[in-house]
């Protein structure tokens, strides 16, 4: 909604407050106010002048030679509009002038004849073209003849206008006009409403003996008010109801069609106009369509109706589109003289129906969707009537011929002091709710502390307790409602363990080299069942189906995060992004199928995919692979991150590579699984060697302990010691490890693999693992000898546990 300030001037005294702190109070009581624009930008030295004569240019045939008195002086002026012409009191921008863009006004010679100033069209003096009447829209503007010589335009082109923009909400549908507006800022500023005149001299005629009105669904037309009007010259508006309308974002056509369009802003009250002498009946017939029946719109459209749209008729054939668009038929144009004039009330659903089915969205359809106010429907037509009378010189037959079944009860809302202050954690008196009310404008009587409030038709938003609250809290002032910080423990935007967990486990996946990705939590049917990890798998679980789905790709919610991580590798991949790493901490979906209806469970899992290189040094030559080592090696750290003890086993998985795969185990139970993406599945998604994990972090989460420690830093020597053993193949290289830290401890601080051989010098079946040992005591050196027997020990423990020896 676009209200222009100057127009608003009408209703509400505005005029000590800015554009600029009227938008901050309006936003403050509930209505955003989404800016603020001025018609046009400032401009000096442009006012009306009189043509006195105009001549053809002696050097130029499209040039027109003008002098122009504009009060305090004569110009000679020099114009090449096609419409400039003696006698027109036009705008003048005189030397020295400066328009918008900051254009500049001065005297120059054109084909060697002086020129003292510019004669102005609406679009030199920062009016957008669209909203310049056409017939001007090519030439200079003309002033009525009422305008005096040398005042400035700014007022009379409402240049010097703000307009606000209202980010309405749906329930303030009252705010759709602009006495609705008026009511609002009266209420903010605590002033008075002066509403417009309706008053009408009616004719002796009568306007039932010209034209009938029959509803044949009153549900959907409880209301239908049909007034004649006669006489009527077709002709331009007056320049303050143009100015209103192009603020309003309308180009003005004609007084007929213009005014029903500023009574639809003013009142909030769409209306419209019929050519009376081109309606094939004095009847009016309200009802629904028959079905494929056509109309032919205002826009030239044939439209083929169904029976769920409502139409005006005369009596057999649709002349409109209730609520929505009038017809070709009988469109108003320049030979109309008179009028039927329509203000009814539409039931909203049947409007919205209609603009569904046929795309037409207009001023007047959008305020019938949100309701209207009833007691402003036939009083709109009387201020359209008023209006006619006076600037389209009509006679106004009298009465108006109508059906009415239509409801104007107001609603009756009860409030308490004591509950509003309860809610609002206030101590407003009654009186002060009371001066409220009364700003508000809405009636009341006083019960001890009870207000009983009638509530105006107008405000169709409020009907309970709640709304009222509401209406107070934002009259009263949000900032003057008292806060409090939270009690307790808490801290005011601190975050739960949970989530400073996941944005823990986040950030150390990002400083491991992964980039963080968000897929889609819905999956198709040949991808909701890949890359289950074995616990998932046992469970046979039964993905949650969507009951209307946007597409077959998007028909499950997802059981695994990994398939739509290979697809983003695979989508990067078709545009030749080889090296990539990417993971996700996100939600899978568990079905519920003891209670179907219920949502299903919503369980954390983290998960992850590697290809192509993981580390390119192009100087130095150097490249390496991803590989499973390091998704092990990756995983390792993230438990190590959050200081729980992880084991590896291997294992054989759908969907994975039969022997790169291992589960992930924390006290002896499986969290998730890493490895590589079977050949098969990497083939058919045209991905090379892919390596993935997966956890699931609601059973890390469950054996997380959030206890702070620290390692002292040592302050004595280490010592380093190689130890390789010959074992047989199926020996696992973790298992000896483990051994040699449960031996050598405590003095043994770290155990690491760095070989492994097979082949030549080795006997058949047999295989050597090296390992690196780190000795370290925090408290004291460590001796030769003391590192010797530790040593010894570790090498007889190993060699009677697995059969080994040591290589020399």
């Amino acid at each position: 909604m676009l209200v222009s300030l100057n127009w608003l001037k009408n209703y509400v005294d505005i005029e000590n407050i800015s554009p600029e702190e009227l938008a901050e109070k309006i936003t403050k009581t509930g209505i955003e106010v989404d800016g603020i624009e001025y018609i046009a930008e400032k401009n000096q030295g442009v006012v009306v002048g009189n043509v006195e004569s105009c001549e053809k240019h002696p050097n130029a045939d499209k040039l027109n030679l003008c002098q122009v008195d504009v009060g305090d002086e004569k110009l000679q002026i020099i114009c090449g509009a096609p419409n400039v012409a003696q006698g027109q009191k036009v705008a003048v921008a005189k030397p020295g002038a400066v328009l918008p863009g900051n254009f500049k006004i001065k005297k120059v010679k054109l084909r060697g004849v002086e020129s003292n100033g510019m004669i102005c069209s609406l679009q030199e003096l920062g009016i957008e073209e669209k909203y310049v009447p056409k017939d001007i829209a090519e030439g200079i503007f003309v002033f009525p003849n009422d305008v005096s010589i040398g005042e400035s335009v700014d007022p009379l082109l409402n240049l010097n206008d703000a307009v606000l923009e209202f980010d309405l909400t749906p329930n303030r549908a009252d705010c759709l006009s602009m006495l609705g507006v008026a009511y609002e800022v009266a209420a903010i500023l605590d002033k008075e409403v002066s509403l417009p005149s309706e008053e009408v001299k009616t004719s002796e005629e009568k306007a039932k003996d010209y034209v009938s009105v029959e509803v044949a669904d009153p549900e959907l037309n409880p209301y239908y008010g049909a007034f004649v009007v006669k006489d009527v010259k077709i002709e331009p508006s007056p320049l303050w109801m143009r100015n209103a309308l192009m603020a309003a974002g309308i180009r003005p056509i004609n007084n007929v069609v213009d005014i029903t369009n500023y009574v639809l802003l003013e009142y909030g009250q769409p209306l419209h106009a019929f050519d009376y002498d081109l309606l094939n009946s004095g009847k009016i017939v309200v009802r629904r369509a028959e079905q494929n029946e056509k109309l032919t719109t205002l826009d030239k459209e044939e439209r083929s109706l169904s029976d769920d749209h409502l139409v005006i008729t005369d009596g057999k054939d649709p002349v409109a589109m209730a609520g929505v668009m009038g017809g070709a038929s009988t469109e108003i144009n320049n030979e109309t003289t008179t009028i039927l004039l329509e203000a009814a009330y539409f039931a909203p659903g049947s409007v919205r129906k209609a603009v569904k089915d046929t795309g037409l969205r207009s001023d007047s359809s959008t305020r019938f969707e949100k309701g209207v106010d009833p007691n402003r429907v036939k009083e709109a037509g009387l201020r359209a009537c008023h209006l006619l009378e006076k600037y389209a010189g009509a006679t106004v037959l009298d009465d108006v011929v109508s059906f009415d079944e239509l409801d104007r009860s107001e609603k009756v809302v009860e409030v308490s002091t004591a509950e509003i202050n309860k809610r609002l954690g206030t101590q407003i008196s009654t009186k002060e709710i009371g001066v409220i009310l009364s700003k508000l404008q809405f009636p009341f009587k006083l019960d001890n502390d009870q207000l009983i409030v009638t509530i105006p038709t107008r405000r169709g938003d409020i009907s309970i307790f709640e709304d009222m609250l509401e209406e107070v809290a934002r009259i009263y002032a949000y900032d003057n409602l008292p806060f409090t910080l939270p009690e307790g423990s808490s801290q005011a935007g601190g975050l739960t363990n949970r989530q400073q967990i996941k944005r823990d486990v986040k950030s150390y996946l990002q400083s491991a080299g992964l980039m963080e990705t968000i897929t889609y939590s819905l999956t198709s049917d040949d991808q909701v069942y890949k890359l289950l990890d074995p616990v998932q798998q046992e469970q046979n679980l039964t993905p949650v189906q969507l009951a209307m789905p946007m597409s077959e790709d998007h028909r499950y919610l997802r059981l695994s995060i990994l398939p739509g991580l290979l697809q983003t590798l695979a989508h990067n991949h078709a545009r030749n992004q080889m090296n990539l790493a990417y993971f996700e901490l996100g939600n899978v979906f568990i079905s519920n199928e003891a209670t179907p209806t219920k949502q299903p469970d919503e369980k954390l899992r983290v998960a992850g995919a590697v290809t192509g290189l993981w580390l390119s040094h192009q100087w130095q030559q150097e490249k390496k692979q991803a590989d499973f080592y390091l998704v092990k090696g990756i995983v390792e750290g993230l438990f190590d991150f959050l200081n729980i003890q992880v084991t590896f086993e291997q294992v054989k998985l759908q969907d994975m590579h039969p022997g790169r795969c291992a589960t992930i185990q924390v006290d002896n139970h499986v969290v998730g699984f890493i490895g590589q993406v079977h050949p098969k599945l990497e083939k058919s998604m045209d991905l090379k060697e892919t390596y993935v994990f997966d956890v699931d972090m609601e059973s890390v989460l469950a054996v997380y302990k959030n206890i702070p420690g620290y390692s002292q830093i040592p302050k004595y020597p280490s010592v380093s010691r190689d130890i390789a053993f010959i074992v047989d193949e199926n020996i696992r290289a973790g298992d000896i490890q483990q051994t040699i830290e449960e031996t050598g401890g405590p003095v043994v601080k770290n155990v690491q693999v760095f070989d492994v051989y097979k082949g030549e010098h080795l006997p058949e079946g047999k295989k050597s693992i090296a390992y690196s040992l780190l000795y370290q005591d925090p408290d004291k050196t460590l001796k030769d000898d003391e590192v010797e027997q530790s040593y010894q020990e570790i090498v007889r423990t190993v060699n009677n546990k697995f059969n080994a020896y040591v290589r020399s």
